[in-house]
């Protein structure tokens, strides 16, 4: 990986703004956001915990009701790769929708287009996009008093970084569209910022929240109280990550995850290659997690993955981001990045059996979305489903 700021490619202004909203069904009632259906569509119990007044942010790992993604809208931002990335994201949707049900965002104008590349397994509802990175663009979802709330981080295009004009709506949309509460916060940032196990703890990069480009004038200990707040956490971990040197000010997500209530996975760069702002925000981090303790006062196991190796990937661009991070855990699969290098590749398939035994690991080449800067997890947003 490249110290390249355009992890979404090129940062260029997005054309028109696309229509409104059409009949999204994420599994969230318009009428009562107590109504959530779980996969087999009866009303689910109260989580244990689920009292009035306590909110949980869950882990990845908790089963879902839907996960969402959207589809890529615009040639000025990727340009000749438009049609590749698009391939991607419906090769991804496809892999997942097998699994478990796949919501798809699309401007109204490109969704039977999106229907035709995806297929009948992803349901694909009309509204205005701008980008494939839901991951960022969605509310996070918290659980509290026994139904799902989300939590709108006003996003800002990654600090301004690029202009936003549909994305910045989508949570709030999704939100009032569906009569889902939405929690407020003065905080800018983006779900790719945070990493829980689910228990009470959060990782986050400092520089990708602590930043005057999204929360000008807030501490440290502000933004913090803040997050503690809103997501229901009780401990903060955090990693210092570098600023500026790519879209996101270096979000955890492509930098360590939890894999288990007290295991992190650490991003490991591949032996000789320069160094960038993942093995600069490893470096850091590993000197911070092999100290740290979760929210129980567990200590942490931190788990190294090295990446494949640069000289055998399929993939390239200076944004190309090798990140085994990156991954997403369904109810049902494990979606991780396949490279090209096989032993590599091979390496991190083995692992996530280890820690994800009743799962299937479904490897995804992702060559396109890795080149703009992103991965599985990046394109993914999954929605929490009680019980």
């Amino acid at each position: 990986m490249t110290n390249a700021l355009s992890r979404r490619t090129l940062i260029r202004r997005l054309a028109g703004v696309g229509a409104g909203v059409g009949a999204l069904t994420l599994g969230l009632t318009a009428c009562d956001p107590n109504d959530l259906k779980d996969l087999d569509g009866a009303v689910p119990p109260t989580r244990p915990g689920g009292t009035p007044g306590v909110r949980r942010f869950g882990a990845e790992w908790d089963k879902h009701l839907r996960t969402v993604m959207s589809w890529p809208a615009s040639e000025n931002v990727w340009g000749d790769q438009l049609a590749d990335v698009r391939r991607d994201v419906a090769g991804l949707a496809q892999a997942i929708a097998a699994r478990e049900p796949v919501v798809l965002m699309a401007r109204p104008e490109q969704a039977d287009a999106a229907r035709k590349a995806c297929g009948s397994a992803v349901e694909v509802v009309p509204i205005a996009v701008d980008d494939l990175w839901a991951r960022d663009t969605l509310p996070v979802f918290v659980e509290e008093g026994g139904t799902v709330k989300g939590v709108d981080f006003n996003f800002n295009g990654w600090g301004g970084k690029q202009q936003r004009g549909n994305d910045s709506k989508v949570a709030r949309t999704v939100l009032a569209k569906y009569g889902v509460e939405r929690i407020e916060t003065r905080l800018v940032a983006e779900g790719g910022s945070f990493e829980t196990d689910g228990q009470g703890t959060l990782m986050v990069t400092e520089s990708s929240v602590v930043n005057d480009n999204r929360n000008p004038g807030m501490s440290r200990d502000a933004v913090e109280a803040e997050l503690k707040k809103v997501l229901g956490v009780t401990k903060v971990i955090w990693l210092a990550g570098v600023k500026g040197k790519d879209i996101t000010d270096a979000h955890v997500d492509c930098l360590t995850r939890f894999v288990a209530p007290g295991v992190v996975l650490l991003d490991q760069a591949f032996p000789g290659t320069p160094a960038d702002v993942w093995s600069r925000s490893a470096d850091q981090a590993r000197s911070v997690l092999k100290d740290a303790t979760d929210a129980t006062g567990r200590k942490l196991q931190v788990v190294e993955l090295q990446q494949p190796d640069p000289d055998k990937i399929t993939g390239r661009g200076d944004a190309f981001v090798s990140s085994y991070m990156n991954f997403y855990i369904g109810t049902k699969g494990v979606y991780l990045p396949k490279f090209g290098d096989a032993r590599a590749d091979d390496r991190a398939q083995q692992l996530m059996k280890q820690y994800f035994p009743g799962r299937e690991i479904v490897p995804v080449k992702i060559d396109a979305i890795a080149a703009g800067g992103g991965g599985i997890h990046c394109a993914t947003h999954d929605i929490p489903a009680l019980g």
